[in-house]
């Protein structure tokens, strides 16, 4: 529950921070797991890819993000291989582009989209068809008509209105398309609100507990057009234990279960979903892959022997865990305010040259971030600090609580680390912001893989800016 009806940032807190943040020992250094594998300080600067961001704001400007590849790759390849025998499917809308795309394609995942948009740039990567799937509670018919057209592995179902189309569609086109059904099992996971999506009162999936899911399963088995591949289940995002998958497991396979008996169809396939957490700060401690995998294949492995069914084909979506971790986010600083509070205390505000246009979580999900001064090594004593952006919004908020060296100030080059995932995606144009760059870094080298919006797109956009008033 928010503290203030305008949000969290209006309401009163602690300037001291929140009680899991520690005085650092040294405030020049990183905390390597909310770092990308390549990180590293040379000199106070931050390096990634071998690349010195000093020299990548140079060349690219700021604000940016940085996109390490040799660590993308690694992580898809830990899940890959911690899951083997599973589909592992990358989840397009945590950050998506086309060279992204082909390293998914590349190191053997799969990849999930939830738009017209994102298949769109899935097809231009030449991502092989069979090996997309597609999400979303409220596809068009479009989408579904290209989704057919084009042969996609499997389309997720969400409602009764999606069976009956997906039903005319292949019909008219004469095609078979493969499907799974969404469900919700019930399973409040351990998230915020707005991203635990597997109990009953929310917008995705059939119920299993009103009967709605097994209705679905016997609408598509009767449709000449579809092909029934399996159950779908997804709890939530940034979840760190198994407990919420092995309740959800439990009442899917029952589920399962039931439509072998009663419908008389035994599907092959079953999608865990995902959600893996990753670290934004020091209190969070994500499970591995292999942990993660071994967990889930025990979960469903104990929960088949106990109904006495075979173990479906299992795929599962890590989301943010492959590339959030895998990108950082760098600014420059523009100003510094220190602002006196009542009772005595100070709160330091830096200001940078991005904000809430290039990540909205903080104001969205009151998340928490991390910061590094990344231009310079500074002895200066610690100062407890917090990172806003330049948008007219007092919810501007980057990161709310960090300790940055007390004489950062203009000029100065500060980066937030775990920015991979929903950043990029969920950018706008607000206040008439253009969206930063992406720029990937590789072995001493950076190539732009987004460019940096500039003001003749957004402008055109605009229609007819010679227009007056009343024409």
């Amino acid at each position: 529950m928010r503290a203030h009806e305008a949000g969290w940032a209006h309401a009163a807190v602690p300037v001291r921070g929140p009680a899991w943040l520690r005085d650092p020992a040294d405030v020049n250094a990183l905390v390597p797991q909310l770092w990308s594998g390549t990180a590293r300080k040379v000199d106070g600067v931050l390096e990634v890819g071998g690349v010195l961001v000093t020299d990548l704001v140079r060349e690219h400007g700021s604000p940016a993000y940085v996109l390490d590849e040799a660590d993308f790759r690694a992580r898809a390849r830990a899940f890959r291989d911690a899951f083997s025998g599973y589909d592992v499917y990358y989840a397009g809308k945590a950050f998506l582009c086309t060279t992204v795309a082909r390293w998914v394609a590349e190191e053997g995942l799969f990849l999930d989209v939830c738009s017209g948009g994102e298949l769109g740039v899935a097809v231009r990567a030449g991502v092989p068809a069979e090996r997309i799937g597609f999400h979303g509670n409220n596809k068009s018919e479009a989408e579904l008509v290209r989704a057919v057209e084009l042969g996609v592995g499997r389309i997720i179902v969400d409602s009764f209105h999606e069976v009956e189309r997906l039903a005319r569609i292949t019909s008219d086109l004469g095609a078979v398309a493969k499907v799974l059904v969404r469900v919700t099992a019930g399973v409040e996971a351990h998230t915020h609100e707005y991203i635990a999506t597997a109990h009953e009162d929310q917008k995705f999936g059939f119920s299993i507990s009103s009967g709605d899911a097994l209705e679905a399963v016997r609408d598509i088995v009767a449709a000449p057009g579809l092909e029934l591949l399996g159950l779908h289940s997804h709890i939530g995002s940034q979840i760190f234990d198994s407990a919420g998958f092995e309740v959800a497991a439990r009442r899917v396979l029952a589920l399962h279960a039931q439509v072998s008996d009663e419908v008389g169809v035994v599907m092959p396939e079953m999608d865990l979903g995902g959600g893996f957490g990753i670290a934004y700060t020091t209190q969070d401690d994500p499970a591995d892959p292999a942990q993660l995998a071994h967990e889930l294949t025990r979960i469903v492995t104990e929960e088949c022997k106990a109904r006495d069914l075979a173990v479906p084909r299992l795929s599962i979506e890590p989301g943010r865990a492959i590339v959030g971790p895998a990108m950082c986010t760098v600014y420059e600083v523009g100003t510094v305010k220190a602002v006196e509070l009542d009772g005595g205390a100070v709160r330091t505000y830096v200001s940078v040259d991005g904000g809430m246009s290039d990540n909205i979580r903080t104001a969205l999900y009151d998340a928490d971030y991390s910061a590094t001064l990344a231009s310079r090594t500074s002895d200066a004593p610690i100062l407890m600090s917090r990172i806003v952006g330049k948008h007219c919004e007092a919810g501007d908020i980057v990161v709310k609580d960090e300790f940055l060296p007390g004489d950062v100030g203009p000029g100065d080059l500060v980066a937030v680390p775990g920015t991979g995932a929903y950043c990029r995606s969920m950018a706008s144009n607000y206040n008439h912001a253009v969206r930063p760059p992406v720029v990937a870094v590789r072995d001493g080298g950076a190539r732009v893989v987004v460019r940096r919006e500039t003001e003749d797109d957004l402008l055109r956009l605009d229609v007819d800016p010679g227009a007056r008033m009343g024409d």
